[in-house]
Order: structure tokens, then C-alpha cells, then sequence
């Protein structure tokens, strides 16, 4: 089973907690705060890998969790930062925001990387909060909350050389006479339902990667048939060979459907380099009929080539004009990662909504800030009360309406108000 499209969801380690301790030493009754701070927690990072070249392992795994940062500890000893999780996609891969559609990163070249969640920062430890005025703070922060994220995965398979044509034109035949690669062959439409690579060996120092895409319909570019699965594989590719049925009733009208569909669905694929052959000519009828429509494609300042993949007639041929129709073509510059997608949203912006409960506030930094303060400490959470009252969190209660003893609900928290 080939899979081109999968949704995951992956989260970032949590950063571990401060801790809150007073160094205690022998002759030394009032050592002063040395609680550490916590470790990072891990980052999740796509990674390609070259011998990858279908989705799969995500049919069966689709959560992804990097390890949290460990805790701080007395004597500033520090948490241990958790390790990377790294997950491997192959080449090709686009990735998406599943509940933004917004374009994250485009992996295509070996090795690249691209982070798509980052692990929370540790938690600071009490040796951060001693003051003149206050040298024995009991006040740490808990580690920030990791990232958590919804992605859609989709794979555009990377080619040279895409085949191209109606289903049962040959195309796997062709694919599997050049190559090593074993697709499926048999005589009825649609045998190919999902794309197949395979590396041609032209001699000791040249090759080319030929793509079988399967079989294009009219209508494919509007998602008839398997339309929009597999148009998009031919997106990768930078020559395509067009193989047109010698049994067809119409050889020309198939081309010129097939090509209609590819300018339809992307320009640039009609824009594409092009070698046209007719395939079986190793049977009789199918050589009677080439003069004809050799000439018929001349006309249109076409060259129209005779092949079989039963006879291998003319392939080595087919291989080396398309390889030098490659070398023709100007490299393309590979795409780079593009940055993780952060929104432009104000991070300290916040709402209040009133409910029976009592008063939920929702917002990025508020939310954050509660996550990372430890409620049992006097310390902390009066550090969490300046920071609501300096985002205006308390005057907007206020002028909501809320009274004494009423709670407010900030992430997983549920507070007391008290003026």
C-alpha cells in the first residue's frame, strides 16, 4: 500500500520545573537559594531520508511525542535537557498546518531538516528570585508547556522522468523494462494505483530516476478518477514521456486529452519537456497504422517515436534522448525549509468569557504563565497576580462584572478572586 497523505500530531517536550531550595552546609546556617532550573524539553524536527520514498510508517503511528526536560535539583545542579525527537519523511515531502492549511516546509534534498515543534524552556529555580529585600525567596516556575501540532503530511514524488498517459498505455511495462522497479502489469485499466520509481543505468557514469505515474482520465484535474493523487507527482518531475496506446482508436485525441489535463491542472506541466512515443509496435496492426500517425504528428512540428516494451525496441534509445533532454535544462535551485508558521497574533491579548462556572480567561501568554507558575508557593503565585495585573487581566474582571469568592478558570486552573 503506497501512502502520499497522512495526518499526525505531534508535541514538543515539556520544560522541566525550577526547584525551590536553600543550600544547607555545615557552619553555613543561612546559605541562600540555590535551587536549579529545569532542562528544555525536546524539539520535534522532520528529517529526510533518501531511502524513504513512501509515508507508510505514519499508517500505523500517527502520535509523536518528544520527552520533557528533567527537573532542576539543590546545589544549581541544572535538569538534563531532553533529546531531540526527530522524526524521518522522504524526499519530497510537503508539510502543512492541519487546522491553518498553512505551508510550513517543503523537504526535497537529503539530510535537510525542519523543525516544526520546539520543546519548552525549563522552569528557573529560586537562585533567579533573591532580592535585597527578600534573600530566601520560595518562588520557582514550572517548565513552559511543550508545542503541540496538527500536520498534514503529503508526498510529491522526486523524478527525473515522469510516464505519462492513459491507464493500460504501457507505462508500467515500460517502467519495469528499464528498471528494477516490479510494478504491477496487466491488461485492463487502472493496474497502477499508486506511483512507482525505479533508477534507469544508462551506463557506469549516468542515470536517471523514472517516475510511473498512474493513469491520467479526463476530468483528472478537476479529481475525476484518481485525478488530484496523482497529478501532483508529476509536479516533481522535469521531462515527461508521453506514451500513447498503438491499440488506441486514437492515438492523437489521447494526447491531446492527457495534455489538456496537465495544462489544466498546473501550467507548468504543460509547459514541460515532452517525448512522444507509440508503444507495442511489435504488434503487426500497431506498425501498420506508425507511418500515418508519425506523419500526422509531424505536422505539428512533433516527433513521434516507436517503441515496445515487449521487444525493447528502441528503450536504450528512449533513456538517452531523455537523459539529453535533461541536460538541456537548467538546474533548479532546491527549496529551503521555509520557518516553522507563527501567527501575527499579539501574544499578550486575552478574552474573557462569563460562564456559570464563573469567568474563563483564554490567551496565549496568560495561559503559558499559568502553566509555568507552582500555586502552592506564596512566592509564585503572587508573581502570577502582578503578571495578570500588568497584561490587564485584573481590570478586565473587574469591569466584567466580577465579584468576591467568584472563580476564574485560566488553562487548567481554577483560581478564587479575591480583592
Amino acid at each position: 500500500m503506497f501512502i502520499d497523505s497522512v495526518l499526525i500530531s505531534v508535541s514538543s517536550g515539556k520544560g522541566g520545573d525550577g526547584m525551590v531550595h536553600m543550600h544547607r552546609e555545615k557552619f553555613r546556617p543561612k546559605g541562600g537559594p540555590d535551587g536549579g532550573d529545569g532542562g528544555r524539553g525536546g524539539d520535534v524536527i522532520l528529517k529526510v531520508v533518501p531511502t524513504l520514498n513512501t509515508l507508510n510508517r505514519f499508517h500505523f503511528n500517527q502520535k509523536f511525542a518528544a520527552d520533557a526536560g528533567k527537573n532542576g535539583g539543590p546545589s544549581n545542579r541544572s535538569g538534563r535537557s531532553a533529546n531531540n525527537l526527530v522524526i524521518e519523511v522522504p524526499p519530497g515531502t510537503i508539510v502543512y498546518n492541519d487546522e491553518t492549511t498553512e505551508l510550513i516546509g517543503d523537504l526535497v534534498e537529503a539530510g535537510q531538516t525542519l523543525t516544526v515543534a520546539k520543546g519548552g524552556r525549563g522552569g528557573r529555580g529560586n537562585q533567579h528570585f533573591a532580592t535585597s529585600r527578600n534573600q530566601m525567596p520560595l518562588t520557582a516556575e514550572r517548565g513552559e508547556p511543550g508545542e503541540e501540532l496538527n500536520l498534514r503530511l503529503e508526498l510529491k514524488l522526486i523524478a527525473d522522468v515522469g510516464l505519462v498517459g492513459l491507464p493500460n498505455a504501457g507505462k508500467s511495462s515500460i517502467l519495469a523494462a528499464t528498471t528494477r522497479a516490479t510494478p504491477k502489469i496487466a491488461d485492463y485499466p487502472f493496474t497502477t494505483l499508486e506511483p512507482n520509481l525505479g533508477v534507469v543505468q544508462l551506463d557506469m557514469d549516468n542515470s536517471l530516476v523514472l517516475a510511473d505515474i498512474p493513469g491520467l482520465i479526463e476530468g483528472a484535474s478537476e479529481g475525476v478518477g484518481l485525478g488530484f493523487q496523482f497529478l501532483r507527482h508529476v509536479q516533481r518531475t522535469r521531462v515527461l514521456i508521453h506514451i500513447l496506446d498503438g491499440l488506441s482508436e486514437d492515438p492523437y485525441a489521447d494526447f491531446e486529452a492527457i495534455n489538456s489535463e496537465l495544462d489544466m491542472f498546473d501550467e507548468r506541466l504543460g509547459a514541460l519537456p515532452q517525448i512522444v512515443v507509440l508503444n507495442k509496435m511489435d504488434l503487426p496492426m500497431v506498425a501498420e497504422k506508425f507511418p500515418a500517425l508519425h506523419q500526422k504528428f509531424a505536422d505539428e512540428a512533433i516527433d513521434l517515436m516507436p517503441v515496445s516494451a515487449v521487444s525493447h525496441l528502441n528503450l536504450k534509445e528512449l533513456m538517452w534522448k531523455a537523459y539529453q533532454e535533461l541536460q538541456t535544462l537548467p538546474v533548479e535551485p532546491v527549496e529551503a525549509a521555509l520557518p516553522v508558521y507563527r501567527s501575527d497574533e499579539d501574544p499578550d491579548a486575552f478574552e474573557i468569557e462569563k460562564t456559570d462556572e464563573g469567568y474563563v480567561v483564554t490567551g496565549k501568554r496568560i495561559e503559558r504563565a499559568a502553566a509555568m507558575t507552582f500555586f502552592d508557593q506564596p512566592g509564585s503565585v503572587r508573581r502570577f497576580q502582578k503578571f495578570m495585573a500588568g497584561v490587564g487581566v485584573d481590570k478586565a474582571l473587574r469591569n466584567a462584572g466580577i465579584k468576591e469568592g467568584e472563580s476564574v478558570f485560566v488553562g487548567d486552573w481554577e483560581l478564587t478572586w479575591q480583592d
